[in-house]
């Protein structure tokens, strides 16, 4: 069995339970996304569908919205509970801000998208595909449902995401007790294969800080970020793991506060026509490392 494989229906189930409070705790997520936000500020396109993949409450898709008034949106997320929060957060902010659109509600998986075949001219996708069990192949299934000339805008957690939490539950037990994320290079080759062209990824650490290692748990689980893997304990931790990764974590502290880092990984890349020989045929391009 992979320890790492994802359960879905964790997923599912996590984020739709922590939909009601997720706008109030979820702070990572919406300072990435105004990163992102930025990033649109040097890339010259007027698409007429945008696809908010993993769009959570809606926060993303009403500022993509704002940006956009003139496209067709779709917010998709796997978490039911989400949408439905999506959809009343849109509701009232077309009221105080105006317009009549609505974004179209769509709950459903990256990794088999319900899209046609270059069907939308832009997918956003912030801090979702970390979520994913075969990231090569979701990134086939965002380059199927691009329009040729379309732009894939991401953010992702890199390796060091939650690495004290990590440290602390090292040796504690047998079980897994954290995501595993992919390396930034790693993640650019997997979109070349997928028929990318010249991805642009950029890498930056953010750190938050708390009290107790009890607040960082609690966080996590505010914004369904907790543990959703196969290799994960089945019930509730025991007293004498708890303690021993406490103070494990504990010899983290500096200034009075323990980190927890986050490894922000962006990425953007370009559907382009397929390359083909002076005979027509078409060049399949593989990423490969000396």
């Amino acid at each position: 069995m992979n320890e790492f494989l994802i359960d879905k229906r964790q997923v599912r189930r996590a984020f739709s339970r922590a939909a009601e409070h997720y706008d109030a705790a979820a702070v990572l997520q919406r300072e990435v996304c105004t990163r992102m936000l930025e990033r649109l500020d040097c890339i010259k396109l007027q698409p007429g569908r945008i696809v908010d993949v993993g769009c959570g409450t809606g926060w993303g898709t009403r500022q993509l919205m704002q940006r956009y008034p003139a496209s067709q949106m779709i917010a998709l997320d796997i978490a039911i509970g989400m949408l439905q929060l999506t959809r009343g957060q849109t509701g009232w902010w077309q009221k105080l801000f105006g317009g009549s659109k609505q974004p179209m509600p769509l709950c459903a998986d990256v990794e088999a998208l319900p899209l046609a075949a270059q069907s939308t001219d832009m997918i956003w996708s912030n801090l979702t595909v970390q979520w994913c069990n075969d990231l090569p192949a979701a990134f086939r299934e965002l380059h199927r449902a691009l329009k040729v000339g379309g732009l894939l805008m991401f953010s992702t957690f890199g390796p060091d995401t939650l690495k004290e939490l990590r440290y602390a539950f090292q040796g504690v037990d047998g079980y897994n007790h954290v995501n595993r994320f992919a390396d930034m290079h790693d993640v650019g080759d997997m979109l070349v294969g997928a028929g990318f062209a010249d991805p642009v990824m950029e890498m930056e650490i953010l750190t938050l800080t708390y009290d107790d290692v009890r607040a960082v748990l609690q966080d996590l689980k505010s914004i369904g970020a907790h543990n959703v893997t196969a290799g994960r304990q089945p019930g509730l931790m025991g007293k004498q793991v708890w303690q021993r990764m406490t103070a494990q974590y504990e010899t983290l502290r500096r200034d009075g506060k323990l980190p927890a880092t986050f490894e922000i990984v962006y990425g953007h890349a370009w559907k382009v026509p397929p390359k083909k020989t002076a005979g027509g045929a078409q060049i399949i391009q593989t990423p490969f490392k000396l």
